[in-house]
């Protein structure tokens, strides 16, 4: 697969880099959801419990669920494994299914995107993030405070039909996480034109890229034994 990073990398620059504070940090059984991508997320191994490896999660991809555009991550390394059910996905423009057992990885900087097409059921999948070489200056934690950002702001209805944040919203966020998560539209040059003119505006008008009560988990459950067993992780 073609590493895009190099290319990609020079789109935005990243406003404040902000760090998670401790009452946003997550640890297993923590649950985030987006209700309108369907997607639903039980952290096995947090920002709390990590340690120095990845942070793991349990997702389960409702039918029809899909991640809210292709993107790439700049500095991380993202790794899916399908426990049950079928993922499709576009990594380096290639499209393919994944099956129980089978897994993709995909580093840094490879374009990628992914959904569940069934309409009759649900794919639980295993997502593992963990920081590049090389990019020892990144927190991964910064991850988990952008999903919990986009979420909150789904379940608030503050978004589309495809869980995307309106315009300016949108500019604030993609501005403070250039770090995290770079998506590939619209194309990096009008980007970089877009967000020099939209963050700026969205700021004054009140737009944050961080809210505090979206960037924390919204619930505590016990994870799936097979979900820890599959993680390699033992039961809490």
């Amino acid at each position: 697969m073609p590493n895009l990073k190099t290319l990609s990398w020079r789109a935005v620059t990243p406003a404040t880099a902000f760090t998670p504070r401790a009452d946003l940090m997550s640890r297993c059984g923590d649950v985030y959801e987006n209700k309108v991508t369907g997607e639903y997320a039980v952290i096995l191994r947090g920002t709390e419990d990590r340690g120095q490896g990845p942070g793991i999660a349990h997702l389960l991809a409702r039918r029809g669920a899909a991640v809210v555009g292709e993107h790439f991550h700049p500095h991380l390394i993202e790794k899916f494994t399908v426990l049950s059910g079928w993922l499709d996905a576009r990594i380096a423009g290639q499209t393919l299914s994944l099956g129980p057992g089978q897994s993709a990885s995909l580093e840094a900087g490879v374009v990628h995107d992914w959904w569940n097409s069934s309409t009759t059921d649900e794919a639980h999948v295993l997502v593992e993030v963990e920081r590049a070489k090389g990019a020892e200056q990144f927190n991964p934690d910064r991850f988990e405070l952008l999903i919990g950002m986009l979420f909150g702001l789904a379940n608030d209805g503050l978004v589309d039909k495809k869980g995307r944040p309106f315009p300016l919203q949108a500019a604030v966020i993609a501005r403070e996480f250039a770090d995290v998560i770079v998506f590939t539209q619209p194309p990096p040059a009008f980007q970089r034109v877009a967000l020099s003119i939209l963050a700026p505006i969205g700021h004054l008008l009140g737009y944050r890229a961080i809210i505090p009560n979206y960037c924390k988990p919204y619930a505590h459950v016990t994870p799936a034994p097979e979900a820890l067993a599959a993680a390699g992780l033992a039961a809490k």
